[in-house]
Parts: structure tokens; sequence; C-alpha cells
């Protein structure tokens, strides 16, 4: 990374910039294509349409100059960057662009940073990085990758709960942020219309369920109708035709019948009464609620990314997550705010 510490980058540039980074994930592009060819290839669950979406859905909710501009006004944001502040993100790699925003916050404030990138997403933040730096080559001495997390005066990572040890060990001396694995649950009366189940399908399904924010567990009162959902969940059934998939569906299935549980399935998803919220892909879990106090009050909310429901998030709109939305419930910009004077060394990882 070149010296920039004496090189300030005025606010309203370093938002130009991600202005434009939001123009070139909602224009499809050969370049951005090529991009998403690419990133099938070394991930076989990217598939182009999903890391299409999850780009033009970046695009639209956090990428707009409007958005951003009121965005860091609520920070009171200073103008002229501090480049010698320095910061480590480490991405995640289950679903495209997951850890962008974390470099989005990073970037308004004008601190540099530097990512380590997931083994299952080395394509999509490269790409999106260097057609920036084609642009405004000033970004090369405020955004790099490295192998290692070094010399940084605060850290972001997201990953698995065991891998969430790991970070806490090694960056316990810094000011931190680090995610475990969370998910998603939703809260059904039974009243929903065909179109919020299909908005629902959404939720539980899109990429593969492999986010944070998919419902992979839904309450329902007693004397549920599943079939409605079960044909809303239909949708998905070219899933089939992804062997990824398929081979965990099948297997799913095949433990179902083997243990002798009840389950139901339209041939691409399997639903399966159990307490926990988490569930394997192409599995869904249900439990059965005499009112909906009782399911707040069951919940562990140490586990749990978002509800999705009546007076919560709404059908269809958990995996369109906008700015303010922060993982975890941290607000990232309040602790990128209020970091301490830049140390002299930071831990490698």
């Amino acid at each position: 990374m070149q010296c920039i510490e004496n090189y300030s980058m005025k606010l309203e540039k370093r938002i130009e910039i991600l202005s434009r980074l939001g123009d070139y994930l909602s224009t499809d592009s050969p370049l951005y294509e090529e991009a998403r060819t690419r990133a099938h290839a070394e991930n076989r669950w990217f598939l182009p349409t999903y890391t299409w979406k999850a780009g033009n859905s970046i695009a639209e909710l956090m990428l707009k100059k409007e958005l951003l501009q009121a965005f860091a006004s609520k920070y009171e944001i200073p103008d002229d960057s501090n480049p010698s502040m320095k910061t480590g993100i480490v991405f995640a790699g289950n679903i495209p662009y997951v850890g962008l925003h974390d470099l989005i916050c990073c970037f308004l404030f004008g601190y540099q940073t530097i990512i380590k990138l997931s083994s299952k997403d080395r394509i999509l933040p490269k790409e999106i990085v260097s057609f920036l730096s084609d642009a405004y080559p000033e970004i090369n001495g405020y955004i790099s990758f490295g192998e290692m997390l070094k010399g940084c005066d605060a850290y972001l990572a997201t990953g698995s709960s065991n891998s969430a040890r790991y970070f806490e060990y090694y960056f316990s001396k810094y000011p931190h942020i680090i995610r475990k694995n969370k998910t998603s649950v939703a809260i059904l009366s039974g009243n929903e219309t065909p179109e919020q189940l299909d908005k629902l399908a959404d939720d539980i399904q899109l990429y593969f369920g492999l986010g944070c924010r998919n419902v992979t567990q839904i309450f329902v009162p007693k004397g549920y109708d599943f079939l409605p959902l079960l044909n809303a969940l239909k949708k998905y059934q070219y899933y089939a035709e992804h062997d990824k998939y398929k081979n965990n569906f099948d297997y799913q299935l095949t433990i179902a019948i083997m243990n002798n549980k009840f389950y139901m399935s339209n041939d691409s998803i399997v639903l399966i009464e159990h307490p926990q919220p988490f569930s394997p892909i192409s599995q869904l879990h249900y439990q059965f609620y005499d009112d909906k106090i009782s399911v707040i009050d069951q919940l562990n909310m140490d586990e749990i990314q978002c509800i999705v429901g009546e007076d919560f998030i709404p059908f269809g709109a958990a995996q369109h997550p906008g700015l303010d939305d922060f993982a975890d419930g941290i607000n990232t910009m309040e602790f990128l705010k209020t970091l301490p004077p830049k140390s002299d060394a930071g831990q490698a990882l």
C-alpha cells in the first residue's frame, strides 16, 4: 500500500466513488458479466444471477448518492479523510458481497483498509476494487488485500462461531467487531396472502439459504396449513438441477426417512419440526406456537439476525438490507467514529 498519510480525500469524493460502484453493480456490462462467471467457476453456490441480484440490491439500497450523503451526515463524518487510521476487515464468503457494508463504512470515514478474503469469494471483491481503481487510482492507497491483517488499528471480522473464537484471541488487544454464526426466523399468523408467501419463499431460499438473513426456521400456529407455503416454495424447484444443492437435499431426505421422522417436502426442500433455528441446506425447521409473545420469549437473540413477519421485517425484505441495517445489531459507524488514536501496530492474522 502506498503511503498516503499526507493525502486527504474529501467526503464528497469518497461518496462519488461509492456511487460509481453502485453504477457498476446495477448495470449488466460485459466486464461485470465476466467477473460473475469467474466467481461462479470458483464457487458453484455463486450463481451469476445471484451475484447480480446481490450487487443490484446493494446498489439500490446502499450506494445511491443521496443515501450515502444522508447516512454520512448522521455520524458527522469529517470532510477530510483520516488515512493514517488503518482498519482490517475479514470478509465472509457464504453469499456474494458479504463484507461490502463494512468496507463502505470504513471508506466513508476515509480510513485505510486491508481486506482478508474468504477462500470462497476471491474474485468479486478484487474485481470491484479493480474497477474503481481504473477510474480513481487514488483509492489504491485506501483499499488493499492481504493474506495477513497486520499493523491495523481496528478489526472487523465475520465468520463462523469457531472462527470467531480465533478472531477474539488474535484481536483481543485492539478495537474490534467480531460477528458469529447467526440465522433468521419467521413468525407466521396463518393468514398470509399468496403474495406474502411468495416473498417468504425468497427469504428462505434465495442464495440457497446460505445467508445469515435467510429464514431457516418458521413459527406457525397450531393447525397451520403448510400446503400454501410448500406450493410457494416450488418456485425454487430448479435447485434440483444444482448438483451441490441436490446432494444436500437427497441426504436430508434420506436421514428423515431412515430415522422415521415426520417430514413434508415438495421435492426441493424438506420441512422438519425442530426446535433449533439453524437448519441444514435444503431443510426448513418449523415449530408450533400458542401465541406470538411466547415465540419471542423462547428465541435466543444471540443466534438471530432478523425476524420476518407481521410487525417485524416485511416478507421478501430479509435479503435486502439498507445502510442502517447493521449486522448483529452492532452499529459499525459508531464503532469507527469512536476509535482511539492510531496505535503503533496491530496483531497479525
